[in-house]
């Protein structure tokens, strides 16, 4: 019951967010906090198994340019029942920490950069503080914020499908490693085919939008989604700063939403006012990133580079359904490159996404679905496999001109 209460409460005191159609701008003008109303008190269900909760109403996803201005966060978040963020030690800008029921989510003011349960995910505005209230700009509290506390469904229970998205291939290598000169189309091609061995024996029908060196358009990775009507789409690449050498660790990607500006733009146009079919699963894709993210995090051992945001990856824009692209490392740092050479380290990459995927299933009021998905058996790590032995549809598609970064 409090559980519930505390969605509810949650969805009513933003209902002031939504507004007029135009640009964000970092304005210093403060979103007036709406009037908390408590749910009414229901009736004690009679003694018995007890039914799975239901789901919390997502954020609304609207195609409309959302409001500007700024939301006091302390006092939302009061006026919510969360309780007022928390102010904590830091060696750089104020920090400000919300403890609530589905993580932590850590804000602070002057960076992009926040914290939810100690994973960096990126925001569109760096929160700001005016009479020691810190302020969050009301499109991230519709299209970041909300989404993390209130931890929308993202796949079914039951006949789910996933698109595998093994990136490059054919003429369009993509990068190099630096250690031994192989490309990136070979490694995340060998990565897509442990994970679907993984996900095969765990209730998910995978397809894998190339089995092999085949040059496939970004157009058609989206079409095959649509045409096996895919749940998920997951898009595995490996990374590059070359010349540089120091930069490592992992990056996951999805959309940016409608009037929030990219965390990464490389020289492409980022118009804030675009809006793509992707767009309507903002909070899904969110939460889809955020669980893989820290899947791999967490089984590779690797830096955590964040969770961003990107406007430019055509084969997320198009999707129809939580899309995420995944960096699993970076081909220019020797470290790093070392470990994505070796199979076992990309062993170590797919059964990770592999628990992360299965993590999906522990979503609010999917408790009863979760603990059956524990008890279900686990798959040990698969040995070394050579890319010849693994079979499946081959999905070439027509011959279409390289994309320069196959995203």
């Amino acid at each position: 019951m409090p559980k519930l209460w505390r969605t509810a409460a949650l969805v009513l005191a933003l209902l002031g967010l939504t507004g007029c159609p135009s640009l964000p701008k970092p304005a210093s003008k403060v979103t007036p906090l709406p009037t908390f109303v408590p749910p009414t008190e229901r009736v004690a269900q009679a003694p018995g198994p007890p039914a799975p909760a239901p789901l919390p109403s997502p954020p609304s996803l609207t195609t409309n340019f959302p409001v500007d201005g700024w939301v006091a966060f302390g006092k939302w978040s009061e006026s919510a029942g969360l309780g007022r963020p928390e102010r904590v030690p830091s060696g750089a800008g104020p920090t400000y920490e919300l403890r609530t029921t589905n993580g932590v989510l850590a804000l602070e003011v002057g960076t992009r950069a926040a914290q939810w349960n100690g994973l960096e995910c990126w925001l569109g505005f760096a929160p700001k503080l005016v009479e020691s209230e810190p302020l969050v700009h009301a499109l991230d509290m519709r299209k970041n914020i909300l989404p993390l506390l209130l931890a929308p469904a993202v796949a079914p229970s039951t006949n789910r499908i996933v698109v595998i998205d093994p990136g490059h291939g054919g003429k369009n290598s993509g990068t190099t490693n630096i250690v031994n000169q192989r490309t990136e189309k070979e490694f995340t091609l060998d990565w897509a085919k442990r994970l679907r061995g993984l996900l095969a024996t765990n209730g998910w029908t995978v397809v894998l939008t190339r089995t092999n060196d085949a040059e496939v358009s970004l157009a058609d990775r989206v079409a095959l989604a649509e045409r096996v009507k895919a749940d998920l789409f997951v898009s595995l690449h490996f990374n590059s700063a070359f010349p540089k050498t120091d930069q490592a660790g992992l990056e996951t990607y999805c959309l940016t939403p409608t009037g929030l500006p990219s965390s990464l733009v490389r020289d492409f146009a980022d118009d804030p006012k675009s809006n793509f079919p992707n767009n309507a699963f903002d909070a899904q894709n969110l939460r889809l990133a955020l669980q893989l993210h820290a899947a791999l995090v967490r089984g590779a051992k690797s830096a955590d580079r964040g969770v961003r945001r990107a406007r430019f990856m055509d084969v997320l824009r198009g999707q129809k359904r939580p899309a995420v692209l995944i960096e699993g490392g970076y081909l220019s740092n020797p470290k790093e490159a070392r470990l994505i050479a070796d199979p076992r380290y990309r062993q170590k990459l797919a059964v990770a996404l592999a628990d992360g995927l299965g993590g999906l299933l522990t979503a609010p009021g999917r408790e009863a679905e979760a603990r059956a998905a524990q008890a279900a058996p686990r798959p040990a790590a698969a040995a070394p496999i050579p890319s010849s032995s693994v079979r499946g549809p081959v999905r070439t598609g027509p011959a279409a001109p390289t994309e320069t970064y196959g995203r």
